[in-house]
């Protein structure tokens, strides 16, 4: 790896959705709060979202104890309806999205620029979680 390049990170989950239900449990901030992130103890009190090419979203995660929380936000680099998603994230990482039409099922590949502070290993099970997350969420509503 270039010391210059950041390291990508690959995560995915399949889901028993359409990708049209998927969009909007994805994108809408009353879905967005009910499936952003990583565990039980943790929640998604708020979400923004403003989904067009130069649009910014926020989403604020806490932990339910109140001993930690920050803002998961960034700017909107390109939206496909249905199909993509890139952005780049308040601190110039970079994230891109796909969700592939399968039938009446969805594949939703999401890469992202690994940050230099904490283990690759760590950060993919973090994000994938959320993913998870998102797929248990979805194929419930």
């Amino acid at each position: 790896m270039e010391a210059d390049k950041p390291e990508m990170i690959t995560i995915e989950v399949t889901v028993l959705t359409p990708v049209e239900k998927v969009w909007i449990h994805w994108t809408e901030p009353k879905h967005i709060t009910k499936w952003s992130f990583a565990s039980d103890e943790w929640h998604a009190p708020s979400a923004e979202n403003d989904l067009r090419a130069d649009g910014k979203f926020t989403t604020r995660m806490e932990a339910k104890d109140g001993s930690f929380g920050f803002d998961f936000s960034g700017v909107y680099d390109e939206v496909s309806t249905n199909e993509f998603i890139s952005y780049t994230l308040g601190d110039g990482r970079k994230v891109s999205i796909t969700f592939t039409r399968q039938g009446n099922v969805t594949k939703i590949t999401e890469v992202f620029e690994a940050e230099p502070e904490n283990p690759i290993e760590m950060q993919k099970s973090g994000w994938q979680a959320i993913l998870d997350n998102f797929k248990t969420y979805s194929e419930q509503v």
